[in-house]
Protein backbone atom coordinates (compact mmCIF):
# COMPACT_ATOMS: atom_id res chain seq x y z
CA UNK A 1 0.00 0.00 0.00
CA UNK A 2 1.39 3.61 -0.82
CA UNK A 3 1.87 6.12 1.53
CA UNK A 4 0.01 9.02 1.12
CA UNK A 5 0.27 12.38 2.47
CA UNK A 6 4.14 11.91 2.52
CA UNK A 7 6.93 14.23 0.89
CA UNK A 8 8.80 12.40 -2.09
CA UNK A 9 11.25 13.34 -5.36
CA UNK A 10 9.33 15.22 -7.44
CA UNK A 11 9.90 13.24 -10.47
CA UNK A 12 7.73 10.22 -10.13
CA UNK A 13 4.26 11.03 -11.91
CA UNK A 14 0.90 10.18 -9.70
CA UNK A 15 0.94 6.56 -11.75
CA UNK A 16 0.62 3.95 -9.17
CA UNK A 17 3.33 1.26 -10.22
CA UNK A 18 5.82 4.52 -10.63
CA UNK A 19 5.28 5.90 -7.09
CA UNK A 20 5.40 2.24 -5.84
CA UNK A 21 8.57 1.70 -7.24
CA UNK A 22 9.88 5.35 -6.52
CA UNK A 23 8.62 3.75 -2.92
CA UNK A 24 9.72 0.45 -2.76
CA UNK A 25 12.38 -0.11 -4.91
CA UNK A 26 14.53 2.98 -5.83
CA UNK A 27 17.32 3.51 -4.47
CA UNK A 28 17.20 0.92 -1.70
CA UNK A 29 20.44 -1.88 -2.59
CA UNK A 30 20.16 -4.78 -4.25
CA UNK A 31 22.41 -8.15 -3.96
CA UNK A 32 20.83 -10.62 -5.79
CA UNK A 33 22.76 -11.51 -9.38
CA UNK A 34 19.09 -12.04 -10.98
CA UNK A 35 17.59 -8.56 -9.87
CA UNK A 36 20.55 -7.20 -10.58
CA UNK A 37 20.46 -8.58 -14.16
CA UNK A 38 17.23 -7.57 -14.28
CA UNK A 39 17.52 -4.22 -13.91
CA UNK A 40 21.01 -4.06 -15.84
CA UNK A 41 18.51 -4.90 -18.93
CA UNK A 42 15.15 -2.63 -18.07
CA UNK A 43 18.21 0.34 -17.99
CA UNK A 44 19.55 -0.79 -21.08
CA UNK A 45 16.07 -1.06 -22.46
CA UNK A 46 15.11 2.59 -20.97
CA UNK A 47 18.06 3.77 -23.54
CA UNK A 48 16.38 7.13 -25.42
CA UNK A 49 12.94 6.23 -23.60
CA UNK A 50 11.66 7.20 -20.82
CA UNK A 51 11.50 4.49 -17.58
CA UNK A 52 7.87 4.44 -17.07
CA UNK A 53 7.26 3.13 -20.95
CA UNK A 54 9.76 0.85 -19.72
CA UNK A 55 8.50 0.30 -16.30
CA UNK A 56 5.08 -0.20 -17.66
CA UNK A 57 6.29 -3.59 -19.64
CA UNK A 58 8.52 -4.54 -17.05
CA UNK A 59 6.53 -7.86 -16.52
CA UNK A 60 6.85 -8.39 -20.34
CA UNK A 61 10.51 -8.17 -20.11
CA UNK A 62 10.62 -10.98 -17.25
CA UNK A 63 8.86 -13.40 -18.98
CA UNK A 64 10.25 -12.81 -22.27
CA UNK A 65 13.77 -12.90 -20.81
CA UNK A 66 13.32 -15.97 -18.99
CA UNK A 67 12.86 -14.71 -15.74
CA UNK A 68 16.40 -13.16 -16.32
CA UNK A 69 18.41 -16.98 -15.66
CA UNK A 70 21.15 -15.30 -17.37
CA UNK A 71 22.31 -19.39 -18.55
CA UNK A 72 19.28 -20.14 -20.51
CA UNK A 73 19.76 -16.51 -21.50
CA UNK A 74 23.55 -16.40 -23.07
CA UNK A 75 22.04 -20.10 -25.18
CA UNK A 76 19.59 -17.68 -26.99
CA UNK A 77 20.06 -18.82 -30.37
CA UNK A 78 19.16 -16.67 -33.35
CA UNK A 79 15.51 -18.24 -33.71
CA UNK A 80 15.10 -17.23 -29.91
CA UNK A 81 16.34 -13.55 -30.90
CA UNK A 82 13.96 -13.34 -33.61
CA UNK A 83 11.21 -14.87 -31.27
CA UNK A 84 11.68 -12.10 -29.00
CA UNK A 85 11.41 -9.38 -31.55
CA UNK A 86 7.73 -10.19 -32.30
CA UNK A 87 6.63 -9.58 -28.77
CA UNK A 88 4.80 -6.70 -28.30
CA UNK A 89 5.21 -6.32 -24.67
CA UNK A 90 9.04 -5.35 -25.11
CA UNK A 91 10.40 -2.80 -27.11
CA UNK A 92 11.28 -4.19 -30.19
CA UNK A 93 14.67 -3.07 -30.82
CA UNK A 94 17.36 -5.91 -32.73
CA UNK A 95 20.39 -3.91 -30.93
CA UNK A 96 18.49 -3.87 -27.57
CA UNK A 97 17.65 -7.40 -27.50
CA UNK A 98 20.89 -9.08 -28.57
CA UNK A 99 22.56 -6.78 -26.04
CA UNK A 100 20.67 -8.98 -23.36
CA UNK A 101 22.08 -12.65 -24.59
CA UNK A 102 25.33 -10.93 -24.75
CA UNK A 103 25.39 -9.67 -21.40
CA UNK A 104 24.13 -12.59 -20.13
CA UNK A 105 27.66 -14.09 -21.52
CA UNK A 106 29.10 -11.43 -20.12
CA UNK A 107 27.57 -11.07 -16.60
CA UNK A 108 28.27 -15.29 -16.29
CA UNK A 109 31.83 -14.46 -17.03
CA UNK A 110 31.95 -11.62 -14.29
CA UNK A 111 30.13 -14.23 -12.00
CA UNK A 112 33.00 -16.38 -12.68
CA UNK A 113 35.90 -14.36 -12.16
CA UNK A 114 34.48 -12.38 -9.01
CA UNK A 115 31.92 -14.77 -7.17
CA UNK A 116 29.40 -12.89 -8.25
CA UNK A 117 28.11 -10.04 -10.29
CA UNK A 118 27.16 -8.24 -6.08
CA UNK A 119 30.79 -8.81 -5.18
CA UNK A 120 32.04 -6.71 -8.98
CA UNK A 121 29.54 -4.00 -9.17
CA UNK A 122 29.37 -3.17 -5.59
CA UNK A 123 33.08 -3.53 -4.92
CA UNK A 124 33.21 0.15 -7.04
CA UNK A 125 31.94 1.55 -3.68
CA UNK A 126 33.14 -0.64 -1.45
CA UNK A 127 29.93 -2.91 -0.42
CA UNK A 128 28.47 0.75 0.94
CA UNK A 129 25.41 2.90 -0.61
CA UNK A 130 27.09 6.64 -0.97
CA UNK A 131 24.13 8.68 0.25
CA UNK A 132 23.67 11.96 -1.45
CA UNK A 133 22.13 15.25 0.05
CA UNK A 134 20.12 16.54 -2.59
CA UNK A 135 17.76 19.26 -1.84
CA UNK A 136 16.40 19.60 -5.35
CA UNK A 137 16.15 17.53 -8.52
CA UNK A 138 18.46 19.88 -10.63
CA UNK A 139 21.47 19.47 -9.22
CA UNK A 140 21.06 15.64 -9.54
CA UNK A 141 23.73 14.44 -11.71
CA UNK A 142 23.10 12.79 -14.95
CA UNK A 143 26.20 10.57 -14.82
CA UNK A 144 29.27 10.92 -12.52
CA UNK A 145 33.26 10.05 -13.15
CA UNK A 146 32.20 6.72 -11.32
CA UNK A 147 29.50 5.88 -13.84
CA UNK A 148 32.19 6.76 -16.75
CA UNK A 149 34.58 4.25 -14.71
CA UNK A 150 31.54 1.65 -14.37
CA UNK A 151 30.48 1.93 -18.04
CA UNK A 152 34.36 1.85 -19.33
CA UNK A 153 35.32 -1.27 -17.87
CA UNK A 154 32.20 -2.91 -18.56
CA UNK A 155 32.31 -2.22 -22.18
CA UNK A 156 36.09 -3.44 -21.84
CA UNK A 157 34.39 -6.35 -20.41
CA UNK A 158 31.92 -6.29 -23.89
CA UNK A 159 28.55 -5.28 -22.25
CA UNK A 160 26.57 -3.49 -24.55
CA UNK A 161 24.29 -0.53 -23.79
CA UNK A 162 25.96 0.24 -20.32
CA UNK A 163 26.81 4.24 -21.33
CA UNK A 164 27.63 6.81 -18.46
CA UNK A 165 24.32 8.07 -18.08
CA UNK A 166 22.53 4.64 -18.28
CA UNK A 167 25.14 3.39 -15.50
CA UNK A 168 24.61 6.13 -13.62
CA UNK A 169 20.44 5.30 -13.16
CA UNK A 170 21.66 1.78 -12.77
CA UNK A 171 23.59 3.05 -9.82
CA UNK A 172 20.43 4.81 -8.76
CA UNK A 173 18.03 1.49 -8.84
CA UNK A 174 20.16 -0.83 -7.14
CA UNK A 175 20.98 1.59 -4.36
CA UNK A 176 24.69 2.00 -4.91
CA UNK A 177 23.70 5.77 -4.19
CA UNK A 178 20.87 7.38 -2.89
CA UNK A 179 19.54 9.71 -4.73
CA UNK A 180 16.41 10.17 -2.80
CA UNK A 181 15.76 14.45 -1.99
CA UNK A 182 16.40 15.20 1.23
CA UNK A 183 13.15 16.57 2.17
CA UNK A 184 11.59 12.53 0.43
CA UNK A 185 10.75 10.45 3.02
CA UNK A 186 12.91 7.80 1.33
CA UNK A 187 15.81 9.73 2.16
CA UNK A 188 16.60 8.05 5.60
CA UNK A 189 14.56 4.83 4.93
CA UNK A 190 16.24 3.20 2.09
CA UNK A 191 19.86 3.25 4.47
Amino acid sequence: MLKTHVNRCSWPTKDEQYLAYHDQEWGRAVHDDRRLFEQLVLEGAQAGLSWLTILKRRHHYKRVFCQYDVVRLAAFTEHDVAHALQDKGIIRNRLKVESVVNNAEKFIKIQHDFGSFDAYIWGFVGGVTRVNQFEHNDKVPAQTDLSVLIAKDLKKRGFKFVGPIGMYAYMQSIGMVNDHLKSCFCHTECC
